[in-house]
């Protein structure tokens, strides 16, 4: 088929006037390949030419046209040598500069002469000024119009130009006007949408007419807009849907329950389950005695008890005569599981084994033994489990801890070490409570329970924002606290993701408070660390040996010190919301009243007080992650390493979860009645990314 008979679709970029290799390789690191891709590639935001602007109307960081005599012009010798136009018009005046200029520019813009500028108005030395706007003088008869529709500017890399982009946007949308783009859409389903075709969607967004509702698309809310958005939303949905329909298609052992195995377990537990944590066992349990693979998420608030419920999963598996392998973030995670499970799991003659990065050798070597012979039912580890020498004598359950710590590959890998023709189960617990507009996207492959209910005796921990500058304050009440013999934290926070420069300032930070509270055992533990040395700094805070911990947000998830009720976060604007609720809940794990420091660096922006202003007023970790989501967006959320899966061209979730209930009921729909358009626009908006986002 010639390239010009070939649908948008599949068409090459290359087939448009102008395209050559070196062109067409500055749109590829864009991810435009076909003239379909270019149609997608939407303006980031929009310049009205369509009017000129009165200069008495003109707002500092506001782009416009303008038409004006120049009433002065100078060369002006400052730090930088600048053509200083006056300019003027019935409403005001304004100031054009120019650094850069020749004599034969010099010499046009001089007195007398009228001129059209576009640029954004500025503040300057002598109110608003624009630096080197475009300019054409209104002194011939050649004057062009003022532009019909907004002027889109994209997101673009080096060396491709706006001007650039809409000439071959204009191309593509001339093509569009003959060729039109696929409707991938059933019927049934753009009635939710008001029917808007896609190409008249493109065609608005590309070239806005003037009377447009701009607040609307600046805001993402145009009618069209959102007709995109929920496309993209759906791509991401089927995608995710799609995966777990792959997975169920798979073969898992049947883990049935052993009442009497589970019975002896709770009851050597010194408290019993709350009536969520037994709600959830039970769902996991009727899970697990299926022939398909399990992919539940378990969420629940810091100290809500999902780890016992994760150990309860364990015996299942261990009944049936299989392994577990429970997979932790970091190390001390991984150590605090390990305590536990051994501690619980060893009465019950079930044997364990740890598996980390920082094992020596001979520890390794025996550790890999005992995993592939079988001998170590439950294997506890760090990311060290998805090493490809690592091999399971038969896997049937793997729980993972705050799973979106973990790049999306590993967990696939991970997946992948059970028997030949067999999938393991997987539970998924977090600590970090998910909104749920992200848990209806970012994991729509996964059943979800919540364990909405705190065990009894937990007391609500108080938090106080409080400036740096009254830090003697803060170390006073340290020494406060410790002598009416309770402990604390005190964590400290850098903005370079830096192990080596963490470690230094906890260093430093733990050596300056030993200075100022002499009478108290401070200790010290960050990533740097051996693993043998923070297990004993860690079980010398555990057994009260050590009154105040400083310590790095290593520290975050994993750490239960019931005597612990002061936490000191230094720099508090520099970590997400779900991040420190975290954090703070390291402390409220006794009887006793607790108090969080939020002891921030002055001055803080209006967004980073908006931020600590929730931590204060809540304790409700779902709120305080939808806040997160609203303030910082899913990536972040989530978690950097796996931002990728996250990444939107036009949707936001935040913005767009409205539209989430019916973009899941459309999936459902195209998955069930239209299979081929189902992998049409995965493909359309994905494009070869969609194994890894139900991962």
């Amino acid at each position: 088929m010639p390239p010009a008979s070939l649908p948008l679709a599949t068409r090459p970029i290359t087939t448009l006037k102008g395209v050559g290799p070196a062109l067409a390789e500055k749109l590829a690191r864009l991810g435009i390949l076909t003239v379909q891709q270019l149609l997608f590639h939407l303006p980031s935001r929009y310049l009205d030419r369509t009017r000129v602007q009165p200069i008495g109307g003109l707002q500092p960081g506001v782009s416009a046209v303008i038409e004006a005599d120049i009433r002065a012009a100078d060369v002006v010798y400052g730090r930088r040598r600048s053509l200083v136009c006056r300019v003027q018009d019935t409403t005001g005046t304004l100031t054009l500069r120019f650094f850069h200029f020749s004599a034969a520019q010099k010499q046009r813009l001089s007195a007398g002469s009228r001129v059209r500028c576009f640029g954004e108005a500025r503040r300057g030395g002598s109110g608003l000024e624009m630096i080197h706007p475009e300019y054409e003088y209104l002194d011939g008869d050649s004057v062009k119009p003022l532009a019909g529709t907004l002027t889109p500017h994209y997101p673009t890399t080096d060396g491709l130009t706006q001007p650039r982009l809409r000439t071959l946007m204009s191309e593509a949308l001339t093509l569009l006007s003959v060729q039109p783009i696929d409707e991938l859409l059933p019927a049934q389903v753009r009635q939710s949408l008001d029917q808007i075709p896609l190409a008249e969607a493109l065609k608005l967004l590309h070239q806005p007419p003037a009377d447009v509702n701009l607040q609307q698309l600046a805001e993402g809310v145009h009618p069209f807009q959102q007709r995109l958005a929920f496309e993209e939303l759906l791509a991401h949905q089927l995608s995710m849907l799609q995966f777990r329909q792959r997975i169920r298609r798979q073969r898992a052992p049947t883990l049935q329950r052993d009442n009497r195995l589970s019975e002896r377990f709770l009851q050597q537990l010194a408290f019993e389950l709350t009536a969520a944590q037994a709600r959830v066992d039970g769902e996991i349990a009727t899970d697990l005695a299926r022939p398909e693979p399990m992919l539940r998420l378990v969420q629940g608030d810091v100290g809500s008890g999902k780890t016992v419920v994760a150990a309860l999963a364990a015996l299942n598996a261990v009944a049936a005569g299989k392994q577990v392998a429970v997979m932790a973030p970091t190390e001390i995670l991984a150590e605090q599981h390990r305590i536990n499970f051994s501690d619980w799991l060893a009465p019950l003659g079930v044997a364990t084994c740890f598996l980390s990065g920082r094992l020596k050798a001979r520890e390794k070597r025996e550790a890999l033994a005992a995993i592939a012979s079988g001998e170590a039912q439950v294997v506890i580890g760090t990311h060290a489990l998805f090493q490809p020498e690592v091999a399971f004598d038969d896997l049937a359950l793997a729980i993972i801890d705050e799973q979106h710590r973990f790049g999306v590959h590993q967990r696939l890998a991970l997946g992948e070490k059970a028997r030949s023709g067999f999938t393991p189960h997987q539970l998924i617990m977090t600590a970090t409570p998910i909104p749920r507009t992200l848990a209806m996207s970012a994991y729509a492959d996964l059943d979800c329970s919540v364990i909405d209910e705190l065990p009894p005796g937990r007391t609500p921990v108080a938090t106080a924002v409080v400036s740096d500058q009254r830090r003697e304050e803060v170390v006073e009440r340290v020494r406060a606290a410790c002598a009416q013999g309770r402990q604390a934290y005190w964590v400290c926070t850098l903005i370079e993701e830096s192990e080596a420069l963490e470690a230094q300032a906890a260093e430093a930070t733990a050596q300056l408070l030993s200075e100022q509270l002499p009478g108290l055992n401070v200790a010290l533990v960050h990533g740097r660390l051996k693993n043998a040395e923070k297990e004993a700094v860690m079980t010398a805070f555990k057994t009260g040996e050590a009154d105040l911990l400083v310590a790095t947000t290593v520290i975050e998830v994993g750490v239960d010190v019931p005597n612990a009720s002061l936490m000191i976060i230094e720099n508090p604007e520099r970590l997400g919301l779900s991040q420190l609720h975290q954090l703070r809940g390291r402390v409220g794990r006794g009887a006793s009243a607790s108090h969080c420091v939020l002891l921030y660096g002055s001055p803080l922006s209006n967004h980073s007080k908006q931020r600590l202003r929730v931590m204060r007023e809540s304790t409700d970790g779902f709120y305080i992650a939808e806040q997160d989501l609203e303030l910082r967006g899913p990536g972040e959320v989530l978690g950097t390493r796996q931002t990728g899966q996250m990444e939107f061209r036009i949707a936001e979730l935040a913005r767009d979860a409205h539209l989430l209930p019916s973009v899941r009921r459309a999936a459902e729909y195209m998955l069930s009645h239209h299979k081929e358009h189902s992998a049409a626009v995965v493909e359309r908006w994905l494009g070869g990314r969609e194994r890894y986002l139900g991962a």
